[in-house]
């Protein structure tokens, strides 16, 4: 199952940089997060490697209840984690990207916000295998583009920084470079591997705004224009905000619990 592709609502610049505006209606939204969306928001694959590896040694009914405890879903998720997992999925379905390692198994304490990209993997292209970065925001404030867009951590200066700076881009290719050893996905990374060492500029970046307001060009507009110049050769950027019904962001972490509950209940 996937994510619905969404209604285009605008088409902004053009290569190395573009920006689209796409929108879910309330159905698009719905089976989203009761389908592909919670399988990352919940990392099931992650959990059922766990399980897989545990469940002969969780002899006694105490030890299993405590395996079912470990691996259970949380009880609240705050809602930027719900934009995340949104904007993973429609990568993954609708951009021909891979992404391996959830950054919530980087976690050391549930709730923490870890430093990097916060989408990290592999892209196809007509090439092959590229390295791929993204940076998600989930807002909704309604102005154009929105707060989020700028600051120090702001959407602007992540994606400027991944365009700009080697060492952080050596960073993330480290980071999935070591776990790619004895993976199902090690041919991908030596093959954006290789493309990376050859040209340290060859990389697929994503800057994905989540909103719940009216669709307005001015998210994207000014940014694809300036991101595209000056931009390193080899270098694609995109920019996608997605359009969720009205008022839908505030409390769609307890949304996705509650679905998610209801749905296995």
């Amino acid at each position: 199952m996937t994510v619905a592709a969404g209604e285009t609502v605008y088409n902004e610049g053009s290569a190395p940089c573009s920006g689209l505006g796409l929108a879910w209606s309330e159905d698009d939204l719905g089976a989203a997060i009761n389908g592909p969306v919670a399988a990352v928001l919940f990392d099931d694959e992650g959990k059922a490697d766990i399980e897989d590896i545990l469940t002969g040694l969780a002899e006694t009914e105490f030890e299993q209840e405590g395996l079912r405890r470990v691996l259970s879903d949380p009880d609240d998720i705050e809602d930027w984690r719900v934009g995340e997992a949104i904007a993973e999925t429609y990568l993954t379905n609708h951009r021909d990207c891979y992404f391996p390692w959830p950054d919530g198994r980087d976690e050391r304490k549930s709730g923490s916000s870890l430093p990097g990209a916060d989408l990290v993997g592999l892209h196809a292209d007509d090439q092959g295998d590229c390295l791929t970065f993204g940076e998600v925001k989930t807002s909704s404030e309604a102005k154009y583009p929105p707060g989020a867009m700028y600051g120090r951590t702001g959407l602007k200066q992540q994606l400027e920084d991944l365009r700009d700076s080697d060492s952080i881009r050596d960073d993330l290719f480290k980071y999935l470079g070591y776990r790619a050893k004895g993976a199902d996905w090690i041919e991908r990374f030596k093959q954006a591997g290789k493309r990376y060492l050859t040209n340290k500029s060859d990389v697929q970046l994503f800057g994905f705004l989540v909103r719940d307001v009216e669709p307005h060009k001015d998210d994207v507009r000014v940014r694809a224009e300036k991101l595209g110049k000056g931009c390193p050769d080899g270098t694609r950027i995109e920019l996608l905000a997605l359009y969720l019904p009205k008022g839908s962001i505030e409390g769609i972490g307890n949304a996705a619990v509650a679905a998610r509950a209801g749905g296995m209940s």
